[in-house]
């Protein structure tokens, strides 16, 4: 009698356990997402003094193996609409662009510097926004990117004695590169092109646009090397799978500002593993840029 109320008790447990909403289920994901692109760019720069092409390279051949292996598993076939030709070619170059101003910053930057140039292509994707797809820009929006533009001169240290200033306005041109690579991908989606297929194509072009430059002047690789790019290509499909996730299961307005995580954890690896300290400067460029973009995030939910 006693076994049979236990076991009616325990079978009810599950129906009584709630379950996680799905606004924390992307909060979760965006979190893996940034922890992971932070990861991928230790790799890199644990991979050595190698060209920052010959890191892009590896680093886009584990995605474009992921991509096709996501396709393959959908059950469907690779598959484009012709008059997107133009645009999947235009945001496979700004893309690629992209991912080597971001390597080249993460090599001679701090990582937390490099992650937060890169981080400032959300501010960029709002004025390509403007004037690709002709969105307006609402006054907060405009405010914000001025207030981002100072959080960068802090970070860049825009003088003549700052030995950084050319890293850091390659690492500034990485992140334009991603914002206008993201406005393509939004005009491709509004454009019916299916999101697996834009990263399959952005990764087998860079890979093709990379592979002269590799053969021409490719530097040998020890296995140790090999393995942080190999690192690096997981790192960066897992970032790729954590956001795709989140946004699978909330929409950006409430959980984007979490992936401004990414530098704290950049932080915490480049003191880690590199003993790296960002200076004064910096975290007040930090303060104010992550502070804008959580301003944003509270201000497009009203």
């Amino acid at each position: 009698m006693n076994t049979c109320n236990t076991n009616s008790q325990s079978s009810s447990l599950p129906s009584s356990v709630p379950s996680i909403p799905a606004k924390y289920k992307g909060i979760l994901f965006i979190i893996l997402s940034s922890l992971s692109f932070a990861v991928m760019n230790l790799f890199v720069r644990l991979a050595g003094d190698l060209p920052s092409f010959q890191k892009s390279f590896f680093r886009n051949l584990v995605s474009l193996a992921f991509a096709y292996l996501i396709i393959r598993k959908s059950g469907e076939k690779i598959s484009y609409k012709k008059e997107n030709i133009p645009l999947l070619i235009l945001r496979s170059a700004f893309g690629t662009l992209g991912i080597l101003c971001n390597f080249y910053a993460v090599d001679h930057l701090a990582l937390a510097d490099a992650s937060m140039l890169n981080k400032l292509s959300p501010f960029f994707t709002l004025i390509f926004s403007f004037l690709i797809l002709k969105e307006n820009l609402k006054l907060y929006q405009v405010l914000a990117l001025v207030s981002a533009f100072v959080g960068t001169l802090f970070v860049v240290k825009p003088t003549g004695v700052n030995l950084n200033l050319v890293p850091a306005l390659i690492g500034l041109t990485g992140g334009m590169s991603a914002g206008l690579a993201y406005t393509i991908v939004r005009k491709l989606g509004l454009r019916g092109e299916k999101g697996p297929f834009i990263v399959f194509f952005f990764s087998g072009f860079s890979c093709l646009v990379l592979l002269p430059l590799l053969l021409l002047s490719y530097q040998p690789m020890t296995l140790r090397q090999l393995l942080m790019l190999l690192g690096a290509g997981l790192g960066a499909a897992g970032g790729q799978f954590g956001i795709t996730a989140a946004y699978f299961h909330a929409p950006a307005k409430e959980i984007s500002v979490y992936d401004y995580s990414q530098i704290p954890f950049a932080a915490l690896l480049g003191f880690l593993f590199f003993g790296q300290i960002p200076d004064g400067s910096s975290f007040l460029g930090y303060f104010i840029i992550i502070a804008t973009a959580i301003a944003m995030f509270f201000r497009s939910k009203k």
